[in-house]
């Protein structure tokens, strides 16, 4: 009778024996590893004179019996300064001697001599990794390193044994040094923190202050739905719940690929505007999504149209640019001819244009791939027809692009959409001015209503494929872009990342969690109902309007509504005293009366 090892232990044995057996890695040694460069000294150097003896002999001559020492600082100085991201993918200079220490996957199976250098690479997986020097610290329960470099950190942990992913986060919050070198900034691509049932992941460990991030499927909250709609995993009939951690997303072909086309070291403004850099590794959903589109697009050409429908907090920004720097080099199922010979962004705001812009820049590997458009259509239709891979525009321009790539018919575009907002852009005294002015009742046109006219005006293009990302599609949206379940006819989004996950996963606050009623009535003249020339429906609701956009009413509900933040929210110090309030109305206009309501009574009590 066999029985299964449920310890700590038996985790890191089971995770060890699928990357060895499975993924074709090789077992690591905590013994090979040195602690003060953080390097498996016998693998690098295993690899280095196995795929560049001549580099190798030229820095054994010019660095005598100090090879290995210099050698080994030198790699760890570049990794300091460009981040192991950059460094694996380009390599690094010592002397006049140039080293790759990553050969990249092949882009395809046309090329031997790649697929080979490729296979030369060395894949490792060591567990209970010593890498401290201070004796008192314990070992890490397993590392993975290709060539030699460490890119992975894990802390392992089961429910079968008390213990959860929460105490591996903790772990790491408490008892791994972020001054330890392995743990510096940078240093490797990503920590995990793994149970038998989760997953979370960290890029830069900072003590108590660190950030984990959930790297889960999501798992459906009832058996009809298509997708995913809560947090967690679900029951893997075959195996443990995390078990796609090692045995789908560190196999080699899909740890080199994260390593070449998402993995990215940026970098930003804070809060008080000073650069700081950031380690990006994608989330699970993230990764799911970009990989489906592209092997979809793959198989079916050009043509096709996809709805993507992420929730706030689903990263989209960086998913757009992944996908669209992918789109760029696919090709054909051949592997011989590109698919499309540009990607057009379209976004729906100016400042949104900018933050987009800036993101899908700093994600290219090549420079002078992304072209925004910024002067005009002149420019846009120049850009068109020079063929430039990635065109970033505004759906004030869309009207214009639809036109113009129906007129090069004998080019392929695919066109990735983010209308997830309405257009912030009527911001100006004059527009709000004309806003209040309108009729009540009129609806403000949202980015998502101005691409349906438009597409319905001019019809989808067949030399275009469509990406389209929104949080909450319409149903004109789902029918336009969307796929149909022959099952109930109905139209659905080709991947969701739902609200309600978001909101689990504790990316976006559930801003219904804790909402009270402030109920309004209004009564209608009986005359209404029974005189011919009112359109009933349409009076209600525009006596509603009146009523609930009244002046007095609004002012009325807005001192209700900061009271109560300052009384029970700001008074209280909820997150810490940087809680924030959301205030939702029906349209543009009333969202104009409120902001002018709250100015004055904030006013009115001195508050800040």
């Amino acid at each position: 009778m066999t029985t299964t090892d449920t310890s700590e232990k038996g985790l890191e044995a089971l995770i060890e024996k699928s990357l060895l057996t499975e993924a074709g890695y090789i077992k690591g040694l905590s013994g090979d590893y040195d602690r003060n460069y953080c390097i498996d000294k016998t693998q690098l150097l295993q690899f280095l004179r196995k795929t560049q003896p001549t580099q190798v002999t030229k820095l054994e001559t010019s660095y005598g019996k100090r090879f290995e020492e210099r050698l080994f600082q030198r790699i760890c100085e570049q990794i300091k300064t460009r981040g192991i991201v950059d460094v694996i993918r380009n390599g690094i200079k010592a002397g006049e001697v140039s080293l790759t220490l990553y050969y990249k996957l092949p882009s395809s199976q046309l090329n031997p001599q790649a697929i080979q250098r490729y296979n030369e690479n060395i894949f490792s997986v060591t567990r209970q990794l010593y890498f401290s020097n201070d004796q008192k610290r314990r070992s890490l329960d397993m590392g993975i390193f290709i060539n030699g470099l460490p890119l992975i950190t894990f802390e392992l942990k089961n429910n079968l044994t008390t213990q959860n992913v929460q105490d591996a986060i903790k772990q790491y919050k408490t008892d791994r040094d972020p001054k330890e070198p392995l743990f510096n900034f940078a240093r490797c691509l990503v920590h995990f923190a793994v149970d038998d049932e989760l997953v979370y992941m960290t890029t830069e460990l900072k003590g108590q202050q660190t950030v984990f991030l959930p790297f889960n499927k999501g798992q459906k909250s009832e058996p009809h739905l298509l997708f995913p709609d809560s947090t967690g995993n679900p029951i893997n009939p075959n195996g443990l719940k995390t078990d796609y951690l090692w045995k789908e997303i560190l196999t080699k072909t899909s740890l080199s690929n994260i390593i070449e086309k998402y993995a990215q070291l940026v970098e930003e403004k804070d809060e008080a505007k000073q650069k700081k850099r950031k380690l990006i590794f994608p989330r699970y959903h993230q990764l799911d999504l970009v990989r489906k589109l592209l092997a979809d697009a793959k198989t079916n050409g050009v043509g096709q149209h996809y709805l993507v429908q992420h929730s706030a907090g689903s990263g989209k920004s960086n998913s757009i640019s992944w996908l669209s720097h992918q789109l760029v080099e696919l090709t054909d199922t051949n592997d011989t001819n590109p698919i499309f010979d540009s990607i057009i962004v379209v976004t729906d705001r100016q400042v949104l244009d900018k933050q987009i812009r800036d993101n899908i820049k700093q994600f290219a590997q090549v420079k002078g791939v992304v072209e925004a458009i910024t002067e005009g259509s002149k420019q846009l239709k120049e850009a068109l027809e020079e063929g430039k891979k990635i065109i970033i525009t505004t759906v004030f321009k869309f009207a214009y692009v639809v036109r113009e790539i129906q007129s090069l018919n004998n080019k392929k575009f695919a066109i990735v959409i983010d209308e997830a907002h309405s257009s912030q852009s009527g911001s100006s005294a004059a527009k709000m001015s004309v806003a209040l002015n309108k009729e009540a009742g009129e609806e403000e046109e949202t980015t998502e209503d101005k691409i349906l006219r438009i597409i319905e005006e001019q019809k989808l293009s067949p030399n275009a494929s469509y990406f389209a990302f929104t949080a909450t599609p319409k149903n004109k949206t789902l029918e336009a872009f969307g796929v149909q379940n022959p099952a109930d006819g109905k139209y659905y989004p080709f991947h969701n990342y739902s609200m309600k996950q978001a909101i689990e996963e504790e990316f976006i606050l559930d801003v219904l969690e804790n909402y009270t009623t402030f109920t309004s009535y209004c009564k209608l003249h009986k005359k209404i109902e029974y005189d011919p020339q009112f359109d009933i429906k349409r009076a209600k609701k525009k006596l509603k309007q009146y009523v609930e956009g009244h002046p007095h009413a609004i002012r009325k509900k807005a001192e209700i509504m900061i009271d109560h933040f300052m009384q029970d929210v700001i008074g209280q110090l909820k997150i810490n005293g940087q809680a924030k309030a959301m205030v939702v109305t029906n349209g543009i206009v009333s969202a104009i009366r409120y902001k002018l309501a709250f100015d004055a009574y904030l006013q009115e009590i001195n508050a800040p």
